[in-house]
């Protein structure tokens, strides 16, 4: 199941750098032909509207090949990392992470302990688990296992990237900025513009943001899925600084370029939604949901509810979405942001939303995102002086997010 689309932008930026080395087949390392006794998951079937013609094809072969390599050699770690690249990808695409994540993780922790393992293995593997973990919102651990990749190779692009998004997410805003210009020093590409744009856009530069993103969007190759994903993250500045047709065209274009990719559908429902076009709204919601089990829309369909005042609708909703979430966090992935949102936002019980709030904020005291939502929750609660000390740190980078006018026209009132 795919994460919240209520994360921040940067989340979308964080395999760009691991899918970069590559998804294609290859020789068994090594000559020994010792047995396999490493576990691997299953791939699950795509469904038909997402197979996208010969890219489930391409996945199945290189599945069987990369299988079939580790089975015939257990010290193949080529094999192994690429396999677990596999499973990362397929969790975005499919929106199964509780499967692949784990599976992806395992089989790395088993190359990373391989004694045969070379040291630009080690480096591609702890590159990779690194966007694991950042994709489980674990990013202290993903800081320090992208670490480890970066003294094994401090000139590698994609590992400055993973490092970028590690410091963003731990509120390292400066550190962040350096990591980020180095990294488009080495490499001016789709990478390194996402990050370039997303803290601009923290940094109140929203202008900048578009311009870095839409350099992101034509550095990358046409109907590729890191391609869509960078135009995904460009329409979605457009929708959250409000300038909704423009966002729309382009998750329109995301769609000509690859048909029922459901993200963009899920992005379109909600612009209808913000339109006041509730019953396209819900059309294209249901339709985003038919093809992923992604949570986000889901909730964005029970917070169209709430607002029509659908309410058995919603609590169905919330049934499923509690389902949901308990998998991801069953899998491994932290959702302490996820469940302050929904219980302040859909079920209006701010003291529950302060519990989970209060989890995340014991990881990443200096995220400004963090930071932000627990000056919503106390202004749901009326604590001001509170609210102000969280405001404060949140406003810390210049960040222009319409959430932070509401929480400041509160502290004046």
């Amino acid at each position: 199941m795919k994460t919240s689309n209520l994360l921040n932008l940067s989340v979308l930026f964080l395999f760009f750098g691991v899918f970069a080395l590559g998804l294609t087949s290859c020789k068994s390392e090594g000559g020994k032909s010792t047995e396999s006794n490493v576990a691997k998951a299953d791939l699950i079937q795509r469904s038909e509207s997402i197979q996208l013609g010969k890219e489930w094809d391409e996945v199945q072969n290189s599945y069987s090949d990369f299988t079939k390599a580790i089975d015939r050699n257990n010290h193949d770690n080529k094999s192994k990392i690429q396999l677990a690249q596999l499973y990362i990808k397929e969790a975005r695409v499919t929106g199964e992470h509780g499967h692949y994540y784990p599976a992806a993780l395992a089989i790395l922790d088993n190359a990373l302990t391989d004694s045969e393992l070379t040291s630009d293995l080690k480096f591609l593997a702890l590159t990779t688990k690194a966007g694991v973990q950042l994709s489980l919102h674990e990013f202290a651990d993903a800081l320090k296992t992208g670490n480890q990749a970066a003294i094994l190779n401090p000139a590698n692009a994609q590992i400055h990237g993973v490092l970028v998004d590690a410091n963003v997410e731990l509120g390292n805003y400066a550190k962040a900025v350096k990591l980020s210009d180095k990294m488009i020093t080495i490499k001016p590409d789709i990478r390194s513009y996402s990050r370039v744009s997303y803290l601009r856009e923290i940094h109140g530069d929203v202008d900048g943001s578009i311009e870095a993103m839409t350099m992101a969007v034509k550095a990358g190759y046409p109907g590729y899925e890191e391609t869509a994903w960078a135009m995904l993250t460009l329409g979605d500045i457009y929708k959250q600084y409000g300038q909704l047709d423009n966002a729309l065209q382009v998750y329109k274009e995301i769609l000509d370029m690859r048909p029922n990719y459901p993200f963009a559908v899920g992005a379109i429902g909600e612009v209808q939604a913000m339109k006041g076009m509730d019953k396209e709204a819900e059309e294209t919601l249901k339709e985003a949901m038919s093809i992923i089990p992604e949570v986000g829309f889901y909730i964005s369909l029970a917070e169209l509810y709430k607002k029509q005042g659908r309410t058995a609708e919603m609590e169905g909703l919330l049934e499923e979405i509690m389902v949901m979430l308990k998998e991801d966090t069953d899998s491994g992935h932290n959702m302490n942001l996820e469940y302050a949102n929904i219980y302040l936002n859909l079920m209006d019980n701010p003291e529950k939303a302060m519990e989970y709030a209060k989890l995340e904020y014991a990881k990443r005291p200096k995220n400004i995102d963090v930071n932000r939502t627990m000056a919503q929750v106390n202004m749901k609660m009326d604590n001001k002086s509170e609210v102000e000390n969280f405001y404060t740190v949140a406003k810390k980078t210049n960040s222009n997010h319409p959430e932070l006018s509401e929480i400041k026209k509160y502290l004046n009132s």
